[in-house]
């Protein structure tokens, strides 16, 4: 009989799958797929259900010939190994960036002979409610808290991108491209308080309370699923941070990343510019140790930020506060620096890593942006966050717009250089 070949990333059989595999049998003995988790996060949605369960999923269904794990998006290592008759896929995936799956597909077969089935993707009222339950699943706070200690376990980096509306969000949670045959999007989101200021028009000094910042962290929840790292500047004295510590994880934020200073906060970017008053080691340990007190769960991060590097304090300053952070429950470390090069940067974290292996370690290579993440993830890197880029090219983009509407009197002139209101729409999901 000849083989034919389909493969399934989803947690949910419906209607849809069962109709490929009944079309799939009409060609021959029908051998099913089942996407690893590791190759699902580079282009999907996080999976709602563990690896080994979407396995029995697939074993459980009738007139499957054989099951097996596919390891990446793409289907080299399958198709030389099975060599199918056919491989058969939802026509959703002449669509991009899918489509470059397909095209790999139909080049791996054409050397032999083989085939790819197109089948009408299978789209109705139950099929929508279905897709709807896995989203509304993926956003419950409990199942959102979790992901990011999910991913550091799955993902050699984890990426995460700055946001500070519903809109932003949904770019952070839809935006996936295809690059020289890999598949790839963003795993978190950064909920800065430099961003979420600037969008309120406030100065970043924590004019804005808590109180309102929260609302930030509602309007991007409610229309994403991807976890969420809070900008918890100082954190505030012990007895306010441990407030904020219970609100966050209620909420289903992952973690909250604090820095060790105190007095009014400026931005670290400044460095010794401007007044800035570092914390003792046993006051930001306290810190720590506070919040960690009060957590109900162990999926909730507090993550330790290091100014030492900002403030000229030395490298052995820094190392001697991770491993002191460390030791007092803090649950990752943020080494920040404001050089153009990555190298004082890449020195800690070879440094740290020679007492503590396990310690996930984060950066934001905001001034040292030449540096890759490949590059970074060489040095035990476990967390980039892109912390104000969305930001800065909004604010000169929306600007020139004005100064041209106002210097020709009219919208022609910009027009040309402006997203479709439809493709914008497009991003918002409809109830």
């Amino acid at each position: 009989m000849p083989i034919v070949y389909t493969c399934f990333s989803t947690d949910v059989i419906h209607e849809g799958h069962l109709n490929i595999l009944k079309v799939a049998a009409e060609y021959g003995d029908v051998y099913v797929g089942v996407l690893s988790d590791e190759a699902t996060v580079r282009y999907n949605k996080f999976p709602t259900v563990s690896f080994e369960d979407r396995m029995r999923m697939v074993e459980a269904l009738p007139g499957i010939k054989g099951v097996l794990i596919q390891k990446d998006i793409l289907y080299d290592e399958i198709v030389n190994t099975l060599r199918p008759d056919y491989v058969i896929h939802g026509d959703n995936w002449l669509m991009e960036p899918l489509s470059h799956i397909r095209d790999n597909v139909v080049s791996l077969l054409s050397e032999y002979g083989g085939k790819v089935i197109d089948v009408p993707y299978t789209f109705n009222e139950n099929v929508r409610k279905i897709d709807k339950r896995i989203n509304e699943k993926l956003a419950m706070p409990e199942f959102r808290r979790k992901r990011l200690k999910q991913l550091l376990k799955i993902r050699p980096i984890v990426k995460s991108l700055e946001v500070h509306s519903g809109l932003t969000g949904l770019i952070a949670e839809k935006t996936v491209i295809e690059h020289d045959g890999c598949f790839d999007q963003f795993d978190s989101m950064w909920l800065s308080s430099l961003c979420d200021s600037t969008a309120k028009g406030k100065p970043d000094i924590e004019v804005v309370d808590m109180t309102s910042r929260f609302r930030t962290i509602d309007d991007i929840m409610e229309v994403t699923t991807k976890p969420i790292i809070f900008d918890g500047d100082t954190g505030g004295i012990p007895e306010h941070f441990v407030y904020i510590v219970r609100s966050l994880e209620r909420m289903g934020v992952s973690a909250v990343i604090i820095e060790d200073k105190v007095g009014l906060k400026k931005n670290s970017l400044f460095g010794t510019e401007v007044d800035q008053t570092q914390d003792t080691i046993e006051g930001f340990c306290e810190k720590i140790r506070a919040g960690k007190a009060v957590q109900l769960t162990d999926d909730f991060m507090i993550i330790a930020r290091i100014e030492s590097l900002i403030l000229e304090r030395g490298m052995d300053d820094a190392l001697e506060r991770a491993h002191a952070y460390v030791g007092a429950g803090a649950d990752g470390i943020m080494i920040h620096s404001r050089r153009k090069s990555p190298d004082e940067i890449l020195e800690f974290c070879d440094r740290f890593r020679e007492k503590d292996e396990t310690t996930p370690i984060v950066v934001v290579p905001t001034s040292y942006n030449s540096v890759t993440e490949e590059e970074l993830a060489d040095h035990k890197v476990n967390i980039v966050i892109y912390a104000n880029q969305l930001t800065r090219s909004a604010f000169p983009a929306m600007s020139e717009t004005a100064k041209e509407i106002l210097r020709h009197h009219r919208a022609l002139e910009v027009d040309s250089r402006l997203m479709p209101i439809k493709d914008i729409i497009s991003l918002i999901d409809e109830l």
